[in-house]
Parts: C-alpha cells; sequence; structure tokens
C-alpha cells in the first residue's frame, strides 16, 4: 500500500478511516442505520485524532441511503447516567467538528435523523444526495425536550425562518428543502456524491491552513462557548440525583 494511501480497518469496526493525499474520509458503517452509539461516537472521535495527527482535510460520510438514524435509542431508553453520557458525547463530538482546524466536508448519502442532523449541520460544508430522503430533528416528535446544545448548533448553523420549524416542529425536510434549512449546502444525484465531495474536499485542502484555523477561531468562537455552556447545563439536568 502507498505511503500516501492508508486505511484502518479492523473486524466489527463502526468507522473506517483512509487517507488519501491530503483528504481523510472518516466513513460511519455498521451495517443497519449507523446508530450513535457510544462506540460509533468514540471511533468517530478517534478517526478525527487521526485525521489532527495527519493534517488532513475530513470528508465525513455513512452507508449509502443513510447517513446516520441518530443516537442509539435503547441507550436513551436506559436512561440514567448511560443517557447522559451519551448526549454529552455526541454534542462533544459535534462541537469538535464545528471547531476543527483543517475542512470538514460531510457527505450525505441519504438520512440524517436527530443527533446526526446536528453532526451534518457542523461540518464546513455538507453536501447531500438527492433521493427520498429525511433530514430532522425529530425529538419532540418522539417526547424528548430539544437539548439546549442542539439549540445552539441551530442557532448557528439553519437559516432563522427554518429554525423553529425543524426544533419546536419537529419537521422532516428533503434533501433540496434541507438546503434551503441550513443542513445542507447543496444536493448532487447520488451517482455524483462521493466525486463530488471528493472534488470539494481537494480543493479545500488548497487553504492556507493556518489562516482557515485561525480564522474559524474567530468566527466561531462565541458560538463553541455557547456550546460548550450548553454541553455542560445539559449533562447537569441529566445527572441523576443521588
Amino acid at each position: 500500500m502507498s505511503r500516501n494511501l492508508l486505511e484502518a480497518c479492523v473486524d466489527g469496526a463502526l468507522v473506517t478511516y483512509r487517507l488519501d493525499g491530503p483528504v481523510a474520509t472518516i466513513t460511519m458503517d455498521d451495517g443497519k442505520a449507523n446508530a450513535l452509539s457510544p462506540r460509533m461516537l468514540a471511533e468517530l472521535d478517534a478517526a478525527l485524532d487521526r485525521a489532527a495527527a495527519d493534517g488532513a482535510v475530513v470528508l465525513l460520510t455513512g452507508r449509502e441511503g443513510i447517513f446516520s438514524a441518530g443516537f442509539d435509542l435503547k441507550v436513551l431508553a436506559a436512561g440514567g447516567t448511560a443517557m447522559r453520557d451519551l448526549v454529552a458525547a455526541g454534542f462533544t463530538l459535534a462541537e469538535r467538528v464545528l471547531g476543527f482546524p483543517a475542512p470538514v466536508v460531510a457527505a450525505c448519502g441519504g438520512h440524517a435523523m436527530a443527533m446526526a442532523a446536528f453532526l451534518l449541520a457542523c461540518a464546513d460544508h455538507r453536501i447531500g444526495a438527492r433521493g427520498p430522503y429525511k433530514i430532522a430533528t425529530n425529538e419532540v416528535a418522539i417526547g424528548i425536550t430539544m437539548p439546549r446544545a442542539a439549540v445552539e448548533i441551530c442557532a448557528q448553523r439553519l437559516t432563522p425562518a427554518f429554525r423553529e420549524r425543524a426544533l419546536v416542529l419537529a419537521e422532516v425536510f428533503p434533501p433540496e428543502e434541507a438546503v434551503a434549512a441550513g443542513f445542507l449546502d447543496r444536493v448532487v444525484d447520488a451517482a455524483e456524491l462521493e466525486k463530488t465531495a471528493r472534488e470539494t474536499a481537494l480543493a479545500l485542502a488548497g487553504l492556507d491552513r493556518a489562516a482557515h484555523a485561525a480564522t474559524k477561531r474567530r468566527v466561531r468562537g462565541p458560538a463553541l462557548a455557547a456550546l460548550r455552556a450548553a454541553i455542560e447545563a445539559d449533562r447537569a439536568e441529566l445527572t441523576p440525583a443521588p
């Protein structure tokens, strides 16, 4: 295997990491709905560690037909510290993506629900596949009060006209309308998604990395501070009483 093409994939892994030139492709694939379980989140975080060490632009993607269905519902249903830690880990990962020092491109090849939609929103450039797919923050529809961290992400990344429709009304958006809402930047035919995402990542690799990182900190610093405070407030609220 050439020095500029590396792949990390162990048996049973939920996330694969592939470095090809200046682009690190991080792929979620649990063979099902790409549920954001504790293990999936840990593997995503480790993959971002590798991308940072490699100085790579990140291309984050999922399986054909689904980016991710969001948090693992079994862990959410269990409640207690397991639920608290899962929610904190998910939004901490989103915070990391929002502030990642290199450009992050997301290729959404299908559905992105709940926490997955928030994670998608945090990428620098989001490309969706055209098709009968749903992008939604459906917490209210399934009886969950929207986390403060989710509100902060949407305050920064969604367009004002769609923000309350997404958060308060749990509206479901097809890919084209998700562009207007702010979850995506553009939509392409599914057959072109991988090629378009890689071309976009390669173009962004040409940015001056130091200037990009410093400008991102300057532009998003207040948002990242507000998001961190919201994560801690959510954690405190979800901590079981002794």
